[in-house]
């Protein structure tokens, strides 16, 4: 029995892509709690396996696709192997700290997310289809000094605007953008010059934990969002608003 409710119908599958650590691992983990089933989606086998054992240790079920969401034959064999899915998470990028070529970064980082979303709407999911994809509050609400991630994470704002105003008839579309986020890909940011220049700057004073993130994400998926569509919702301990 999941231990928190949102509305979910039990055993409902969620695919979450970057399932191995971070905001999707939490997101996984979290899914899970409330009742649903996990296709948990990775590169990275040990870590994606990791986050399975965690969920079926607590009493839930998952199941692991190794795919790289970049490659076409990668994503179609997942969805092969992967129940409907009422719900989808667009989780999986590049960080920001990467120095990428401007034009392979953007087909990477939103290229494959709307590749995860065509191939997932693809297979039919059932009525009330959801989908939540990670942007970040870079490029939609304040500048950063990577010129294809602040591009990237506003393109990825847009095209969910899309999905909302123009296939409402096949899925529910919103993003959030997270702020500093206290995730592997920056450990030790925090305690930098300009991580402390960041902190000052949060009202919180602090990082947001990454299950903070997956409860807004899990939300907006939920039958509780039925009438919210389209929207970009910060999860950033007030950051923007000092901008």
């Amino acid at each position: 029995m999941p231990d928190i409710a949102l509305g979910f119908q039990p055993g409902d599958t969620i695919v979450v892509t970057g399932a191995g650590s971070g905001i999707g691992r939490s997101v996984a983990v979290q899914a899970a709690r409330v009742g649903l089933h996990v296709s948990a989606w990775d590169l990275n086998p040990a870590t994606l396996a990791a986050t399975v054992e965690t969920i079926t240790a607590a009493g839930g079920t998952a199941a692991a696709v190794v795919a790289d969401v970049g490659d076409p034959v990668a994503v179609a064999a997942g969805f092969e192997v992967t129940p409907t899915a009422r719900l989808l998470v667009n989780n999986a990028g590049p960080p920001s700290s990467v120095d990428l070529d401007f034009e392979a970064a953007l087909a990477l980082a939103v290229g494959s997310m709307r590749r995860m979303t065509e191939a997932w709407l693809a297979t039919g999911p059932p009525a009330g289809a959801s989908v939540v994809n990670l942007a970040s509050v870079a490029g939609n609400f304040i500048g950063t000094g990577s010129d294809w991630y602040t591009t990237a994470k506003a393109a990825i704002a847009g095209y969910t605007r899309y999905l909302a105003a123009y296939r409402s008839g096949e899925v529910r579309a919103n993003a959030v953008a997270p702020g500093m986020t206290d995730t592997p890909r920056i450990a030790g940011f925090a305690d930098s010059d300009m991580g402390k220049r960041v902190l000052a700057r949060i009202p919180f004073g602090r990082m947001g934990d990454p299950d903070e993130v997956a409860w807004a994400i899990l939300f907006l998926l939920s039958p509780l969002a039925s009438y919210i569509n389209g929207v970009l919702l910060p999860v950033d301990g007030g950051w923007m608003v000092t901008q």
